[in-house]
């Protein structure tokens, strides 16, 4: 099995009993709270509600490898998380999500990324109503078809 590879790497270790309801306390918080701000930013910042979506489902991920098999992801995050989660769980659909919403996340930071390049376009899409129902009707899709589905999975699996 994988896990063992990512364990003797660091890269997930084992959380201490005396952590483990502190840890799943704060995810079970974090992960409600940026699902509540994704869904209360969907139309007036839409680019930040496709953020938090991923965050709630990353966050949960991570709340679900912390009660079930008291893992913690101690490095390359958003990654490791994804890659230990295809070793424990067999639901295909939940993973995919995930990749989806992982994949999401990365262009959002490659957006930031190329307008920090390019100070002219710091704006992002700002600047044009178009661009802004583009990410809006975006937003929209990524939380409906993506994040509540992924939730009302996961939350099933951790129950």
């Amino acid at each position: 099995m994988k896990l063992e590879f990512y364990f003797q790497k660091r890269f997930i270790s084992r959380i201490v009993e005396t952590e483990l309801q502190r840890y799943n306390n704060f995810f079970e918080k974090s992960y409600k709270e940026n699902y509540e701000h994704s869904i209360f930013n969907l139309e007036k910042f839409p680019r930040w509600s496709i953020i938090s979506g991923y965050y709630a489902m990353h966050d949960l991920t991570k709340l679900f490898l912390a009660k079930k098999f008291s893992i913690k992801i101690d490095f390359n995050v958003h990654k490791t998380t994804i890659k230990v989660l295809k070793e424990l769980i067999k639901d295909k659909e939940i993973l995919k999500l995930l990749k989806i919403a992982y994949k999401e996340f990365i262009e959002m930071a490659n957006d930031l990324s190329k307008a920090k390049k390019e100070r002219t376009k710091a704006q992002y899409y700002t600047g044009t109503e178009f661009m802004k129902q583009k990410y809006e009707e975006k937003a929209i899709n990524f939380l409906n078809n993506i994040v509540k589905s992924y939730i009302i999975k996961m939350e099933n699996v951790i129950k």
